[in-house]
Protein backbone atom coordinates (compact mmCIF):
# COMPACT_ATOMS: atom_id res chain seq x y z
CA UNK A 1 0.00 0.00 0.00
CA UNK A 2 1.38 3.21 -1.24
CA UNK A 3 0.26 6.89 1.51
CA UNK A 4 1.78 9.88 2.14
CA UNK A 5 4.83 9.71 4.27
CA UNK A 6 4.11 11.18 7.70
CA UNK A 7 6.47 12.61 10.62
CA UNK A 8 5.90 9.17 12.00
CA UNK A 9 7.64 8.05 9.42
CA UNK A 10 10.81 9.53 9.70
CA UNK A 11 13.19 6.51 11.80
CA UNK A 12 11.73 4.04 9.26
CA UNK A 13 12.78 6.19 6.15
CA UNK A 14 16.33 7.01 7.51
CA UNK A 15 16.33 3.26 8.34
CA UNK A 16 15.82 2.17 4.85
CA UNK A 17 18.51 4.54 3.82
CA UNK A 18 21.29 3.20 5.81
CA UNK A 19 20.24 0.18 4.67
CA UNK A 20 20.72 0.72 1.18
CA UNK A 21 24.39 2.88 2.32
CA UNK A 22 26.88 2.90 1.03
CA UNK A 23 25.69 0.79 -2.35
CA UNK A 24 23.07 3.06 -3.22
CA UNK A 25 23.75 6.73 -1.22
CA UNK A 26 27.03 8.11 0.74
CA UNK A 27 26.52 8.18 4.10
CA UNK A 28 26.88 11.66 4.22
CA UNK A 29 24.14 12.17 2.09
CA UNK A 30 21.59 11.61 5.61
CA UNK A 31 21.76 14.94 6.85
CA UNK A 32 20.62 16.36 3.49
CA UNK A 33 17.82 13.58 3.44
CA UNK A 34 16.73 14.79 7.97
CA UNK A 35 16.45 18.46 6.40
CA UNK A 36 14.19 17.47 3.22
CA UNK A 37 11.95 15.38 5.63
CA UNK A 38 11.49 18.14 7.90
CA UNK A 39 11.04 20.61 5.85
CA UNK A 40 10.30 19.66 1.87
CA UNK A 41 8.45 15.76 1.84
CA UNK A 42 4.86 17.24 1.05
CA UNK A 43 4.97 15.21 -1.62
CA UNK A 44 7.11 12.08 -0.16
CA UNK A 45 5.19 8.70 -0.11
CA UNK A 46 5.91 5.54 1.85
CA UNK A 47 5.28 2.06 0.66
CA UNK A 48 4.03 -0.39 3.80
CA UNK A 49 4.16 -3.81 3.61
CA UNK A 50 2.05 -5.52 6.57
CA UNK A 51 2.53 -3.03 8.83
CA UNK A 52 6.68 -1.96 7.98
CA UNK A 53 7.31 0.51 5.83
CA UNK A 54 9.56 -1.12 2.92
CA UNK A 55 10.04 1.18 0.44
CA UNK A 56 9.69 5.38 0.03
CA UNK A 57 10.35 8.19 -2.85
CA UNK A 58 8.42 11.31 -3.99
CA UNK A 59 9.08 14.35 -6.11
CA UNK A 60 9.31 17.84 -5.41
CA UNK A 61 7.62 20.53 -7.25
CA UNK A 62 10.49 23.42 -9.05
CA UNK A 63 9.75 26.17 -10.89
CA UNK A 64 10.70 24.52 -14.09
CA UNK A 65 10.07 21.21 -13.32
CA UNK A 66 9.28 18.63 -10.92
CA UNK A 67 11.70 16.14 -9.35
CA UNK A 68 11.59 12.70 -8.57
CA UNK A 69 13.73 12.11 -5.43
CA UNK A 70 15.07 10.49 -2.67
CA UNK A 71 13.92 6.34 -3.74
CA UNK A 72 14.62 3.62 -1.04
CA UNK A 73 13.72 0.25 -0.83
CA UNK A 74 14.80 -2.40 1.80
CA UNK A 75 17.26 -4.82 0.22
CA UNK A 76 14.73 -7.56 0.58
CA UNK A 77 12.53 -6.28 -1.31
CA UNK A 78 15.02 -5.00 -4.17
CA UNK A 79 13.42 -6.46 -7.63
CA UNK A 80 9.86 -7.19 -6.58
CA UNK A 81 8.77 -3.65 -8.04
CA UNK A 82 7.99 -1.85 -5.07
CA UNK A 83 10.21 1.43 -6.77
CA UNK A 84 8.39 1.06 -9.57
CA UNK A 85 5.07 1.51 -8.32
CA UNK A 86 6.47 4.37 -5.99
CA UNK A 87 7.76 6.26 -9.21
CA UNK A 88 4.84 5.68 -11.24
CA UNK A 89 2.21 6.81 -7.99
CA UNK A 90 4.76 9.88 -8.15
CA UNK A 91 4.60 10.06 -12.02
CA UNK A 92 0.79 9.93 -11.75
CA UNK A 93 0.38 12.64 -9.00
CA UNK A 94 2.63 15.32 -11.09
CA UNK A 95 0.79 14.62 -13.92
CA UNK A 96 -2.59 15.63 -12.23
CA UNK A 97 -0.75 18.53 -10.48
CA UNK A 98 1.58 20.11 -12.62
CA UNK A 99 0.95 18.80 -15.98
CA UNK A 100 3.10 20.88 -18.31
CA UNK A 101 5.91 20.92 -15.85
CA UNK A 102 9.42 18.99 -17.40
CA UNK A 103 10.21 15.62 -15.06
CA UNK A 104 13.37 15.31 -14.46
CA UNK A 105 15.72 13.03 -11.58
CA UNK A 106 19.00 13.14 -10.48
CA UNK A 107 20.53 9.96 -9.29
CA UNK A 108 23.47 7.99 -9.59
CA UNK A 109 25.62 5.13 -11.60
CA UNK A 110 24.10 2.88 -9.05
CA UNK A 111 20.46 3.67 -9.46
CA UNK A 112 20.45 5.08 -13.12
CA UNK A 113 18.94 2.32 -15.17
CA UNK A 114 16.72 1.96 -12.89
CA UNK A 115 15.44 5.26 -14.32
CA UNK A 116 16.10 4.55 -17.42
CA UNK A 117 13.63 1.84 -17.67
CA UNK A 118 11.18 3.63 -16.40
CA UNK A 119 11.08 6.41 -19.29
CA UNK A 120 13.99 8.77 -18.00
CA UNK A 121 16.55 9.85 -20.52
CA UNK A 122 19.88 10.71 -19.84
CA UNK A 123 20.64 14.13 -19.73
CA UNK A 124 24.46 14.57 -18.23
CA UNK A 125 26.76 13.21 -16.04
CA UNK A 126 28.94 14.69 -13.06
CA UNK A 127 31.99 12.84 -11.18
CA UNK A 128 31.60 12.80 -7.86
CA UNK A 129 29.12 14.76 -7.50
CA UNK A 130 26.73 13.62 -4.49
CA UNK A 131 30.46 12.07 -2.93
CA UNK A 132 33.60 10.52 -3.76
CA UNK A 133 32.25 7.68 -5.65
CA UNK A 134 28.99 8.76 -6.22
CA UNK A 135 28.36 10.66 -9.71
CA UNK A 136 25.10 12.68 -11.26
CA UNK A 137 23.38 11.34 -13.76
CA UNK A 138 20.72 13.93 -14.41
CA UNK A 139 17.98 12.17 -16.48
CA UNK A 140 14.65 13.59 -17.59
CA UNK A 141 11.52 11.94 -18.35
CA UNK A 142 11.12 11.17 -22.50
CA UNK A 143 6.92 11.24 -23.80
CA UNK A 144 5.25 13.29 -20.96
CA UNK A 145 2.11 13.78 -23.40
Amino acid sequence: MIRPYQTGDFQDVIKLFLLNTPEYFAAEERTDLEAYLEKDAQHFFVFEKGKNVVGAGGYNILEEECRISWYFIHPDFHGHGIGKALVEHSLKEIKREEPLKRVMVRTSQHAWRFFEKMGFELQKKEKDYWAPGFDLYQMELKNQA
